[in-house]
C-alpha cells in the first residue's frame, strides 16, 4: 500500500466504529481522511470515483465491524472492464 494510502487507511482504522454506524456494509472511499462517497459495490465506488479523482489517490474500504473487513488490500490503479 502507498504511503498516501497508508494514511487513509489510518483513518478507517481509527474511526472505524463511526463509520460502521453509518456506512455498515457499503463501500465507502476515503481521500484527505475524510468519506467522500458511499456505494454498494467496490466497482461501483472504483468507477464513480475515478470520473473524478485520479486512481491510486483514493481508498475504497468495506465498512464492516472486525478486522474481516480489511485482510485484503486493492490498489485503486486497477481498472475493471
Amino acid at each position: 500500500m502507498s504511503k498516501a494510502l497508508e494514511k487513509e487507511f489510518r483513518y478507517y482504522l481509527e474511526n472505524q466504529d463511526e463509520l460502521v454506524s453509518k456506512y455498515n456494509g457499503k463501500f465507502i472511499v476515503i481521500k484527505n481522511r475524510k468519506v467522500i462517497g458511499d456505494y454498494n459495490s467496490e466497482i461501483e465506488a472504483i468507477r464513480e470515483t475515478s470520473k473524478v479523482h485520479e486512481l491510486g489517490t483514493f481508498l475504497v474500504q468495506k465498512c464492516e465491524s472486525g478486522e474481516a473487513g480489511h485482510t485484503e488490500t486493492y490498489q485503486s490503479r486497477v481498472i475493471f472492464g
